[in-house]
């Protein structure tokens, strides 16, 4: 959420902003949030006016009791009565249209750093760079949910009775290479120094609308009926969350942390699920980084924190790649983003299996996170990004490591986390 006082002085940059998004139809938000504050503006000087006028009136009321002018300070008295009255009214009125203001300031997208890409969508994001050397090897990779049930280690189908379409189970040696990623994704980054933790994972609904959209609330998170609780979509929800209504001194930050979560979508949408693989499903489980830190620094923080997904995956072998969103492809609250892509050799093309966004201080503003400095109390940045999300992370290291008789090598890296195990073979 933009600062009112910026969308005032800025209103022409804040209207070329929403034109680079290709969001046309918000643009007279600027205006309607311009009048809507000098309204405000307008009704908090003559409440200044009024409190002030009753000050002045009730020390002359108690002078003209003191001066037995009791008449003329029963008058003073009606009128004090007035003005209390009309206070009520101004209070109430200011407190709604404050109200319609924040409404209305959340939808206005956060300015975009001057280095995003001008695109529609996703399909114009542009290639950055390549890690690694894309292969295809000389025998065919079957879809990965056939190389999993070959190998005894997806079922579907008793998902879909228990549980219905977009989950599953995962069994045996695939259940455990898939939580041998995770635990090592989790031990990579408190290597890189950041902090571990495993947050709640539900959240109310005054922290999901501070961290996110409302269009990617309504197409993401599950609400918990009954109750002012949503799943979370991404442990990011909730690890903002935790710092919501604090003030943080300035010489704690950085502040870096990497969570465990599950993570349940609802997938509405275009994409939606996919019917037999593991590539978009309502359940899923991620390592994920968090960082909290002076806005200056932010764009340095990114930088580094893309290059840690993109070096856990090279420990893999998994070659990949990044993708810089265009500002079509950006949410509301980003400021830059970029996809990190695994390659597929069954695909022959890359897909994604993370993301990277720098948000400056959009969540901090909407949950009211602060650093204190010797200048006062001023929002941070925030910045969150994908180590792995499986099962996708899941599918790129069966791709990549799939063997010509059906077998799966297990990467050097992730063996201490399968009992030293180097092979996932047919039984």
């Amino acid at each position: 959420m933009l600062d009112i006082k910026f969308v005032r002085e800025n209103s022409d940059l804040v209207k070329e902003n929403i034109k680079k998004k290709f969001q046309d139809n918000k643009l007279p938000l600027v205006d309607e949030v311009i009048e809507l504050d000098e309204k405000i503006r307008n009704l908090k000087v003559e409440g200044d006016n009024l409190r002030q006028e009753r000050n002045t009136t009730s020390d002359e009321i108690g002078r003209l009791f003191k001066e037995k002018k009791i008449d003329d300070a029963n008058k003073k008295k009606e009128r004090v009565v007035e003005i209390n009255a009309k206070l009520v009214d101004i209070e109430k009125e200011e407190e709604d249209l404050a109200e319609v203001l924040k409404q209305k300031m959340m939808v206005i997208p956060q300015i975009i750093d001057e280095s995003v890409p001008i695109g529609k969508d996703d399909s114009e994001n542009v290639e950055n760079e390549r890690f690694g050397e894309p292969f295809v090897p000389d025998y065919e990779i079957p879809y990965h949910a056939d190389i999993c049930e070959a190998l005894g280690g997806l079922d579907k189908e008793s998902a879909g009775r228990t549980t219905g379409n977009g989950f599953y189970y995962l069994i045996g040696d695939i259940a455990r290479l898939h939580e041998a990623m995770v635990s090592y994704a989790r031990d990579f980054m408190i290597d890189k120094g950041f902090t571990y933790c495993i947050p709640p994972f539900m959240i109310r609904s005054d922290v999901v609308t501070g961290v996110m959209s409302f269009t990617e609330m309504e197409n993401m998170m599950y609400k918990i009926e009954g109750e002012d609780l949503y799943l979370i979509g991404t442990s990011e929800h909730s690890m903002i969350g935790k710092f919501k209504g604090q003030i943080i001194k300035e010489e704690n930050l950085p502040i870096t942390m990497t969570s465990y979560s599950p993570c349940f979508r609802k997938e509405v949408g275009a994409h939606g699920l996919e019917e037999r693989g593991l590539y978009r499903v309502h359940q899923f489980e991620k390592q994920e980084m968090v960082v909290l830190c002076k806005p200056e620094e932010a764009m340095e923080w990114y930088n580094k924190m893309w290059k840690y997904t993109v070096d856990f995956f090279r420990s893999l072998d998994v070659p990949v790649r990044t993708l810089e969103c265009c500002s079509g492809d950006l949410a509301d609250l980003k400021v830059k983003s970029c996809d990190i892509e695994a390659w597929s050799p069954r695909q022959k093309k890359y897909f994604e299996v993370g993301s990277c966004s720098t948000l400056g201080d959009a969540q901090a503003r909407r949950l009211g996170i602060k650093m204190k400095t010797a200048n006062g109390n001023e929002y941070l940045a925030t910045l969150n990004n994908t180590v792995v999300a499986s099962p996708r992370g899941l599918i790129a290291l069966i791709e990549n490591n799939y063997q010509k008789d059906g077998s799966i090598l297990i990467p050097k890296a992730l063996q201490p986390y399968m009992g030293g195990k180097e092979k996932i073979e047919k039984k």
